[in-house]
């Protein structure tokens, strides 16, 4: 069958309410028909508000409430609709949840999962647009997964809701309406699951993660065309980070450009082109790695700004062009 990301993210959470007693989801407009978008639509209505419970506007206190609960037995899931605000629940996620084994010597788990949604353009500025996932992925004792397509939209959010550990699940607005062909919904381990190859290639490895993967996957489709071939590599779980994929792409194709949906200074890209380089032989790349970011700055209101500051294929086009001509090694 053939559902949209958004339908996935809402398919996770029909297989985790149908199968999971001990599963519940907190967080603000969950009863709205479109405050997160089709991806939650009469989730309440079909297992109850006392499951499906809209909240205030309190993201410390819901995220609060909801740990407290996962330390109880139950598995909570906190929706924070924009992860711009998910910053007022930080003591709660990095000084509580992500540190809970650790500080109990394993004997006491914090299952508890937050979903954040990323909101970029629309004219939304600084405070509405931010992609902080960065941020998270430098938090040892939480685990951080970035589904790119409509199938770990939904089975990465099983997977996440199921596992023992604290789990940020981002998702991305500019994702819902991609499509993927999927088979019924099944669990799978969280700790099995890493980068993926979406898209073979010879010529150049091209490593995104949730948004980012969706314009490589376009961008490789047009070079191919003029006999460009890019092997596209999706993170889905950016902590922890997982290289053995990668570095057997890049020594394949010995060039590596990273696309990262965040900013450049302490960022994913620069993340991901350390670790494969330290774990390559010398000599072997025939370029420079190079990583697209967005600019070190907020996000711009304006939508001609928006324009250019956003990441475009037309961007990474070039990038990849730049990674082929031999003057750049």
């Amino acid at each position: 069958m053939t559902i949209s990301y958004a339908d996935g993210i809402r398919t996770g959470f029909e297989y985790l309410l149908s199968n999971h007693p001990e599963v519940f989801v907190f967080g603000q407009g969950l009863w709205s028909p479109w405050y997160v978008g089709s991806s939650m639509k009469d989730l309440d209505k079909n297992y109850g508000r006392d499951r499906i419970i809209d909240s205030p506007v309190s993201e410390f206190g819901v995220t609060s409430s909801a740990l407290g609960a996962a330390l109880c037995g139950f598995r909570p899931v906190v929706v924070h609709p924009r992860i711009d605000f998910m910053i007022f629940a930080m003591d709660s996620l990095v000084n509580q949840a992500a540190k809970w084994q650790h500080m109990f010597g394993g004997q006491t788990t914090a299952p508890l999962t937050v979903r954040a949604i990323i909101n970029r353009g629309g004219e939304q500025g600084a405070q509405h647009s931010q992609a902080l996932h960065s941020w998270f992925a430098h938090i040892p004792g939480l685990r951080v997964v970035m589904p790119a397509s409509a199938a770990d939209a939904r089975d990465l959010l099983i997977a996440s809701v199921l596992s023992d550990d604290p789990v940020l699940y981002i998702d991305d607005r500019w994702c819902y309406d991609l499509t993927d062909e999927v088979e019924e919904p099944k669990a799978v381990h969280l700790d099995s699951q890493g980068p993926n190859v979406v898209k073979k290639g010879t010529d150049i490895t091209l490593v995104g993660a949730g948004h980012s993967v969706r314009l490589l996957n376009e961008v490789a489709d047009e070079l191919s065309t003029d006999g460009i071939s890019c092997e596209v590599v999706d993170l889905r779980i950016i902590n922890p980070l997982r290289y053995e994929t990668i570095v057997k792409s890049v020594k394949k194709t010995k060039r590596l450009l990273v696309v990262d949906g965040g900013w450049k200074t302490c960022g994913l890209g620069g993340e991901i082109i350390a670790g494969t380089v330290e774990k390559l032989p010398l000599n072997l790349l025939q370029s420079r790695p190079a990583r697209i970011t967005l600019t070190d700055a907020p996000a711009p209101t304006a939508a001609p700004l928006e324009q250019v500051y956003y990441t475009t294929k037309s961007e990474i086009v070039e990038a990849i062009q730049l990674q082929l001509t031999p003057q750049n090694a």
